[in-house]
């Protein structure tokens, strides 16, 4: 682990030289060297190449002034180990052939090893820690959340509403049970490994979460996420979990214990840090839209939120969400450099 870079130290809630910045999704489709590898691969066998999904980690690590990496790969990878039939059909996304819908189909699930499942993804993270260790850039591990992973199992896709997900909750609770269960069995060994593989941070992504009620998400989404949480934590590196529409939740958030708390823009900084607590770390969270607006604007925004930070040890900036298809390259690296230029003059006006 790059215990003193900078984006680790934030991560810990220590001083650092200036704010760190990286930005989720930062390899994807809104950069030219991204298209063109995928314009010969699909997305599974990008992933499923160590070399290919090396390559695509460090693309905008050498466009970009960014202070972390983050593997390429997809949250719902490890749900094809465990049996569940999926592919990205272009222009519409993840698809599951096999979706969750019964008592039964729980049962089916396999609860393989990384090892044994996800070699691909160990083995990318090895590659490419390879060449950012020497840089002093750490890098990020990830998986999904429980619930997140178990929406798209269960209604094989992307949804607004996730009827047939809270119908399983609510009519279904020992099956809900079981599915979480080895769903979480299966994600703590992926970050366990990832971490063995050479990550120095991991990150949880929840991206459904605010789908749920406060009580809904205490009841049948928070232990589970928390016991996740303690296994990835007991590899001794930070922890970041992030979800979107999580302003409601994030009292109940803070006690799962990771160490940073990712939030959206649909919440000022400041005030999402208020109810996460001094204690811990917060990424975020200018709105992705954002990106596509003039510099002055985007400069505006930026502003805001380091002002709402106000310097305290402990904030990563980076976007609510991921970067957009599209975004203008030269937005995203103007950005970089401004909150690392920003930060370091406040910083060392403060000295």
């Amino acid at each position: 682990m790059l215990s003193e870079s900078r984006f680790v130290r934030a991560c810990r809630c220590q001083q650092t030289d200036a704010t760190p910045v990286w930005f989720m999704r930062q390899a994807g489709r809104y950069m030219p060297e991204y298209r063109a590898i995928r314009g010969r691969v699909s997305m599974l066998d990008a992933i499923r190449s160590a070399e290919l999904s090396c390559e695509i980690t460090l693309q905008p690590i050498n466009a970009f002034n960014l202070d972390t990496a983050i593997i390429f790969a997809d949250i719902l990878t490890p749900l094809i180990g465990m049996g569940i039939n999926l592919d990205f059909i272009k222009g519409e996304g993840p698809q599951i052939e096999n979706p969750i819908r019964s008592t039964a189909d729980v049962d089916r699930l396999g609860t393989p090893s990384a090892t044994e499942a996800l070699p691909f993804a160990l083995e990318a993270i090895r590659l490419t820690v390879a060449e950012l260790n020497p840089r002093n850039i750490p890098l990020i591990g990830f998986s999904g959340a429980p619930f997140t992973l178990a929406s798209y199992a269960i209604e094989g896709g992307g949804s607004k509403n996730y009827e047939r997900t809270k119908g399983m909750m609510y009519a279904e609770p020992a099956a809900w049970k079981r599915l979480m269960d080895r769903i979480v069995t299966v994600l703590s060994d992926f970050l366990v490994q990832q971490v063995a593989a050479g990550a120095s941070v991991l990150q949880i992504f929840d991206s459904w979460v605010g789908a749920l009620s406060p009580y809904d998400f205490a009841k049948y989404v928070a232990p589970y996420t928390k016991q996740l949480i303690e296994a990835a934590k007991k590899t001794g590196v930070p922890v970041i979990y992030f979800g979107t529409g999580t302003g409601t939740l994030l009292d109940q958030i803070a006690p799962l214990g990771s160490d940073v708390v990712g939030v959206d823009w649909r919440i000022d900084l400041d005030k999402a840090w208020a109810q996460i607590g001094e204690n811990q770390a917060i990424q975020g969270n200018l709105d992705p839209v954002l990106l596509f607006a003039p510099w002055h604007e985007v400069q505006i925004h930026a502003d805001l939120i380091l002002a709402q930070a106000n310097g305290r040890p402990g904030h990563i900036f980076n976007l609510g969400h991921g970067i957009l298809p599209g975004t203008p390259v030269e937005t995203v690296q103007r950005l970089a450099d401004y909150v690392h230029e920003k930060t370091a003059r406040v910083e060392q006006a403060v000295l």
